[in-house]
């Protein structure tokens, strides 16, 4: 516990029933937490197969469990749980799927599978076009999140378009349901009802969670409250940390009310606010705590610090985009030359994926290297996750999940009927939807043409699983030209520019099976093989967490739980920060959160941009500088000059391209 302040030592030690820990940004939570499951085992005894910690991201629940394991070196904490929500709830579901109609071996379904099963649903529905598979998609997780049930959904309809989503819902969960899956929101959903129906459970797992550890406990849904409530009951065996000010999730369930809910239910909640910053400056910190004092709170804060005043955040007001992503490129040119700070201690935040553009090309033209968060990995692409499905489907007829992705992919009139039918004759005779398309007794219960489509089906696999079993890189590329899928993606892409790009990581894909067969003196299975693409997954994603020594460009969602030493803020207009949506639908506030979340990831300078025109649809737009930069005190800001730089740095910065350029010329 050495370093801990007195606020964190009070919430480590604090054991005797509910707790919350307000914590504010760059105030230590994660060590709290981490160090309070080491007090939990190390102090009073507690087996660690006892304590859950749960948190949001795969990547936070492995750093968690890396600082428990340095802080517990030598004792041994075999059977510790510290995973996210949604790998918790899997397990409760894997435990007991019969007690909600699951068979065990259930599919999970992700988000292009659950967009793709609802596409279906909504052929022949009257004007699907208007409606959306995303449309329906956002509805039916916002109805899980809040624990609606399909026919009360219909029951609280308010008009005709709201029942034809309700509808829509119905019919989604009975395939679902019919196909032996769950999808994401089920994951918390299913355990909810499942720990809320069967006290047996209830009292089981009551047994198991003695104490349970929330991370970014702002951001829990109703379902994911629930959870917590069932897991540990009425004593209140828990700590939850989390910080309503950072709750910008919101258009995805969560609810930052879920904080004034704990005082409701737990009159014995204990309150221990962290406002020691240890990671921004006086003078950013200033600026924060400004901003939010305009939000309603709860539970008042104030950050502090002891790191010194800092740098004065700067304002940069710019002709138009371009000449911001010069101006900011300018700046990082100087850092990293005349200052020799490093080109991944500087991060350009911005509120939406499209503002990203001009600086792309701006850094590109300036030789800066440069990582872009929240792209989309080559394994998350569309046509490579069904590809890699078709993969599975050969190596593996029982999986399921693949079956699904692909037996409509292309289209081959093999609707939901259809697969509903197949998958409830598959559970009767306990075998997987593949082995059931040509069972002797499905053709009592389907018709002469379904048969016929999903026997086709299943001799297509059959014959390229044969041929990929002595050729794995033939017989998959055979597949997909026996199927023609670069003609499916024309015909589903939104230009031809889009399909011959998705053709492109098709074809990425087919070469690296054949390389990695030829590096293998060919004796590589299609099973070996895929297990090594799923492996590069993997790596693939955790690269992408490394960025490297290049500017990070993400969003201010994306950067949440990130710092780096100097933040630019860019694109601080109104309709921009805060956005257009938000003004109309009165969503300030969480507008707010988000600018506060931006300014608290800078821990030594800070500099804001703005443009007084953007082209919006094509035409030139005047723009209003950001709300939120008049909530901020004018004299903790110098605004462009307005505070006279020395003769030299003036000059530093001016040869900043120079430097850049030497630098260039020694190394060529």
């Amino acid at each position: 516990m050495t370093g801990l302040n007195p606020r964190q030592l009070e919430a480590v030690h604090h054991t005797a029933g509910p707790l919350l820990v307000l914590a504010g940004a760059g105030s230590g939570k994660t060590r709290v937490i981490t160090c309070k499951i080491a007090h939990l085992i190390g102090q009073t005894g507690m087996a660690p197969r006892h304590i859950y910690a749960v948190t949001f991201t795969n990547k936070a629940a492995r750093e968690m469990r890396r600082r428990v394991g340095e802080q517990l070196e030598g004792v041994n904490i075999r059977g510790l749980h510290i995973s996210t929500f949604h790998a918790l709830g899997l397990d409760i579901l894997r435990r007991s799927p019969e007690h909600l109609g699951l068979r065990p071996g259930f599919s999970l379904l992700d988000p292009q599978d659950s967009e793709n099963l609802i596409k279906e649903h909504l052929r022949g529905v009257p004007e699907a076009d208007v409606i959306g598979p995303g449309t329906v998609q956002r509805r039916i997780s916002r109805w899980k999140n809040d624990l609606v049930a399909p026919d009360q959904a219909l029951t609280r309809a308010e008009d005709a378009f709201e029942s034809q989503l309700a509808m829509l819902y119905a019919d989604y969960e009975r395939s679902l349901h019919a196909y032996n899956a769950v999808d994401f929101d089920d994951l918390i959903l299913g355990p909810v009802r499942l720990l809320g129906s069967h006290s047996g459970l209830l009292e089981d797992w009551q047994g198991r969670v003695r104490y349970l550890l929330v991370d970014e406990y702002q951001d829990t849904n109703q379902a994911q409250y629930e959870l917590l409530r069932h897991l540990t009951g009425q004593p209140g065996a828990f700590t939850v940390v989390g910080d309503d000010d950072q709750s910008i999730y919101a258009w995805r369930g969560a609810r930052p009310e879920n904080l004034a809910r704990l005082k409701e239910d737990y009159p014995r909640l204990e309150v221990v606010m962290l406002e020691q910053n240890y990671r921004s400056s006086s003078r950013i910190l200033g600026l924060a705590n400004a901003l939010i004092r305009n939000n309603p709170h709860v539970f008042e804060k104030h950050l502090w610090s002891e790191l010194g005043p800092g740098e004065t955040p700067r304002v940069l007001q710019c002709k138009e985009e371009a000449h911001e992503a010069e101006r900011v490129a300018s700046e990082i040119l100087h850092l990293k030359f005349a200052e020799g700070r490093a080109f991944g201690e500087m991060a350009i935040l911005y509120r939406g994926n499209h503002q990203a553009r001009p600086f792309e090309k701006t850094l590109r033209e300036h030789n800066i290297p440069y990582f872009l968060s929240g792209g989309t990995s080559f394994f998350a692409r569309a046509e490579v996750k069904d590809v890699m499905a078709y993969l599975r489907l050969l190596a593996n007829q029982d999986d399921d999940a693949a079956f699904l992705r692909v037996v409509n992919t292309p289209r081959r009139e093999i609707g939901p009927t259809t697969l509903e039918r197949l998958a409830d004759y598959a559970q009767t005779q306990r075998i997987g939807l593949f082995a059931a398309c040509h069972h002797p007794g499905l053709a009592e219960h389907l018709g002469q043409r379904q048969g016929d489509r999903v026997a086709a089906f299943v001799d297509l696999i059959r014959e390229h699983a044969r041929r990929a079993t002595d050729d794995p890189v033939s017989g998959v590329s055979a597949l997909i030209e026996t199927i023609d899928y670069t003609l499916w993606l024309r015909e589903n892409a939104s230009s031809q520019r889009v399909a011959d790009r998705r053709h492109e990581n098709v074809k990425d894909l087919l070469d690296w099976l054949a390389r990695l067969r030829q590096g293998d003196a060919g004796s590589r299975t299609l099973a070996e093989m895929l297990g090594h693409l799923t492996l590069m997954d993997v790596l693939e994603r955790q690269d992408e967490a490394a960025g490297g020594d290049r500017v990070h460009l993400m969003t201010l969602h994306a950067a949440k739980g990130l710092e780096f030493p100097y933040v630019f803020l860019v694109g601080m207009e109104e309709e921009l920060l805060p956005h257009r949506t938000s003004i109309e639908e009165g969503a300030i506030e969480e507008e707010r959160r988000l600018a506060y979340v931006g300014i608290t990831r800078a821990r030594r300078a800070l500099t804001f941009t703005l443009a007084r025109r953007r082209k919006r649809q094509g035409e030139w737009v005047s723009s209003e500088p950001s709300r939120f930069l008049g909530e901020l005190p004018k004299e903790q800001l110098d605004w462009d000059g307005a505070r006279q730089e020395t003769t030299a740095t003036r000059r530093a910065r001016g040869q900043s391209h120079l430097f850049r350029l030497k630098g260039m010329l020694e190394t060529g």
